[in-house]
């Protein structure tokens, strides 16, 4: 399936990756080849991890990626500060005819990943790279924030979540990718219809308060619902009194049965959702609806339905949540960057590394063409051990990974099978035919984070999963760090 992402365009990007592309192509530096990797500083919502998403939605960016003769007609007129004109014609002229020739390689949607490591690498013409810099870390930070978010609410309760948050969401863009991530992390459907159309999710929704207000009565409402709905309706039951709701729902439901149809549910939105889900639940039993299940809503994240699962004994059947999930309302960002970490001018065999560094040591970046494997127990249950961190140009010598923040913390991994993090995902500037669906993207999340331990799992103050660099990396890091230093005085 294809993806039909909402926005395509190749002027998704920040104005200095133009104005430097500009500045390579009439300094001589197109022929550059550079590698560049993208990863995040800390892990999202004070968790013990994120799950990857996005790769789907940089595949189709990269297939389509052309400008238009709209296009370069903007570019051809923006003005520069000084007078004239911002652009060169030639250059615009080039970007015409401009054909990708990237390699990518990306952690798979639904996987696990972790601060401190490479989700993305790029390799090609560093004018092309530099383009690409800001819709990549935008399609993967937002997506990844978004499931990983999806990911712990799911991971509370065994009852199925359907997202709501499209009303509320970052306008139309991020809320058709965010239903996308949310069910990649893990909720069963979505009530945004666009985003079902665009990525075949399962679309679900009741009735809202206003179909109710509209009517002469509540029952009246149901009624007609019910009439067009004769085989799903959920009735929302809260507009007026929740309880009394529930009963006019149960004299529906029982006009139903007498016709052989069958009421699905009802919706409470509001109140306290422990005491009227037990007090609804009661109801129904009694009404011989057992069968009839209760679905709840109401700014609902993680810790809210874990407290009334878990505390409150609530009687609730399966949840809506919106805002929070769809705005990833207790972190608006994931933190991405993207780091230049190797080039190789014309005439060069290999690639020569780089880093950026820094008077915060956690923002100094890795050298090399980089890579990540995560090892596996092989004498136990098969848990992920930890994630070593290297660069393919000087290939792991042993499995030992090494903090990078406190070289005394190192963990051997010799005894543990091991697999490439990151998997092909653009060569020569065109995707690759096997990029997951959006089902099989979540059934790896679903799998991925079962392979955690449960210790980096929990919500609340998990433990540090190790991700460590190779020893040679390690070297090579401090080697340049100590040459910056030097030359810096």
């Amino acid at each position: 399936m294809r993806m039909n992402q909402p926005d395509n365009s190749p002027l998704l990007t920040d104005l200095y990756q133009l104005t430097m592309a500009q500045a390579a192509w009439k300094g001589g530096q197109s022929e550059i080849e550079a590698s560049f990797y993208a990863h995040f500083r800390e892990n999202p919502f004070k968790g013990g991890y994120a799950v990857a998403c996005g790769a789907a939605s940089i595949a189709e960016y990269i297939d389509n990626y052309a400008f238009s003769d709209e296009d370069l007609a903007y570019l051809q007129e923006l003005p520069a500060p000084g007078g004239a004109k911002l652009f060169d014609p030639e250059f615009l002229k080039s970007l015409k005819t401009w054909q990708l020739s990237v390699d990518i390689d990306c952690a798979p949607e639904g996987t696990v990943v972790f601060a401190h490591q490479p989700i993305l690498r790029i390799n090609g013409p560093l004018p092309q790279c530099l383009l690409l810099e800001t819709p990549l870390i935008n399609l993967l930070g937002f997506q990844t924030l978004i499931a990983t978010k999806a990911a712990r609410v799911c991971s509370v309760t065994k009852k199925p979540v359907a997202e709501f948050g499209l009303r509320r969401a970052q306008g139309p863009n991020g809320g058709s990718l965010g239903s996308r991530a949310a069910f990649v992390g893990g909720c069963a459907s979505t009530s945004n219809v666009h985003a079902g159309s665009l990525y075949g999710i399962p679309v679900s929704g009741t009735h809202s308060h206003a179909w109710v207000m509209s009517f002469e009565s509540e029952l009246d409402a149901f009624r007609t619902y019910v009439q067009s709905f004769p085989h799903n309706a959920v009735l929302l039951v809260d507009t007026y009194d929740t309880i009394f709701g529930t009963k006019k729902a149960i004299m529906v439901a029982q006009e139903m049965a007498a016709r052989g149809d069958k009421l699905l549910g009802i919706r409470i939105d509001s109140g306290d959702l422990a005491w009227l889900s037990i007090k609804a639940r009661q109801l129904l039993d009694e009404a011989g609806l057992p069968n009839v299940k209760i679905v709840a809503s109401n700014d609902l994240d993680e810790f809210t339905i874990l407290s009334l699962e878990s505390e409150q004994a609530a009687r609730i059947d399966a949840w809506g949540v919106g805002t929070r999930l769809a705005v990833a309302f207790d972190q608006p960002a994931l933190g991405m960057v993207y780091k230049l970490s190797a080039i190789k001018r014309p005439g060069d065999e290999r690639f020569t590394t780089v880093l950026k560094a820094s008077e915060q040591t956690f923002k100094a970046t890795l050298p090399g063409v980089l890579a990540s494997r995560r090892y596996y127990d092989q004498e136990g249950d098969g848990h992920a051990m930890g994630d070593m961190v290297y660069d393919t140009l000087l290939p792991p010598k042993n499995n030992l990974i090494i903090d990078p923040f406190d070289p005394h913390r190192q963990k051997n991994l010799s005894k543990c099978s091991h697999q490439e993090l990151l998997a092909p995902l653009v060569r020569k500037g065109k995707s690759v035919e096997d990029v997951p669906n959006v089902f099989q993207a979540q059934e790896n999340a679903r799998k991925s984070i079962q392979l955690i331990p449960s210790s980096n799992r929990r919500l609340l103050n998990p433990h540090t999963y190790p991700v460590g660099l190779e020893k040679q990396l390690l070297e090579n890091r401090d080697k340049l760090l100590r040459l910056h230093m030097k030359s810096a005085r």
